[in-house]
C-alpha cells in the first residue's frame, strides 16, 4: 500500500511540478533519505543536509526522467551521488592551523643563519615564490603532493613539475658548492 502511495504522488510531482506537488514527494522521500544517508555513516545533520540537497536536484531535473515508474530508483541513484560527491569533497580537505595559535616554542637554531634551516633558507633563495613554497612545504612540513595541491589548488602534476624543477635549479649551486668545499679539503 505504501509503494502505491509513493508512485502517485511521485507520478502526481512528475506530471504537474509545482510547489504542492513537490511538497508532498518531500513529505514521503525525504525521511527515507535521511536514513539512507545515516546508515552510511553520516551524522544527522549532514544526512539531512545531503537529503535537502538531492530534493532540490529532484526539484530542478524531475523533467528530464523518461520513465516516471523509476522515480524511485533514480532518487536513490541521486541520493548515491551525493555521498560520494561529499565524501570526495572531505578527501580533499586539508586541516590548517592558525599562525596566531602557534607558541614561540620553536628552537632558537631556526633563526639561525647556521645549521639545517639557515642553509635551507639560503638554497631557496634561488628559486621563485611559488617554488620556495612547495619546495618548503614538500621537504620542511613534510606534506604529500596531493595535500599540496590541495592547498595551492592546482593539479598534483604541477606540484611534482614544480619540485623537480626547483631540484634541477638547485642541482647547478649544489654541486658548485660541493667543488668548493672539496677544494677547501685538499
Amino acid at each position: 500500500m505504501k509503494k502505491v502511495h509513493e508512485r502517485e504522488i511521485a507520478e502526481r510531482f512528475l506530471q504537474q511540478a509545482n510547489d504542492e506537488s513537490f511538497d508532498a514527494v518531500f513529505r514521503v522521500f525525504s525521511p527515507q533519505l535521511v536514513a539512507f544517508f545515516r546508515r552510511r555513516g553520516h551524522e544527522n545533520g549532514i544526512a539531512e543536509d545531503l537529503a535537502q540537497e538531492v530534493m532540490l536536484t529532484v526539484y530542478r531535473k524531475a523533467r528530464q526522467l523518461r520513465d516516471h515508474k523509476l522515480f524511485r530508483a533514480w532518487l536513490f541513484k541521486v541520493a548515491r551521488h551525493a555521498a560520494c560527491r561529499y565524501f570526495a569533497r572531505r578527501a580533499r580537505e586539508v586541516p590548517t592551523v592558525d599562525v596566531a595559535d602557534i607558541d614561540d616554542s620553536l628552537p632558537a637554531s631556526n633563526d639561525s643563519p647556521f645549521g639545517p634551516a639557515g642553509e635551507f633558507r639560503n638554497w631557496m633563495k634561488f628559486l621563485d615564490a611559488l617554488e620556495c613554497e612547495t619546495m618548503t612545504l614538500r621537504f620542511i612540513e613534510e606534506w604529500e603532493y596531493h595535500e599540496i595541491a590541495a592547498a595551492q589548488a592546482i593539479p598534483v602534476g604541477t606540484v611534482q613539475w614544480r619540485v623537480f624543477n626547483s631540484k634541477k635549479k638547485l642541482a647547478v649551486h649544489l654541486s658548485a658548492a660541493g667543488t668548493r668545499s672539496e677544494n677547501r679539503v685538499r
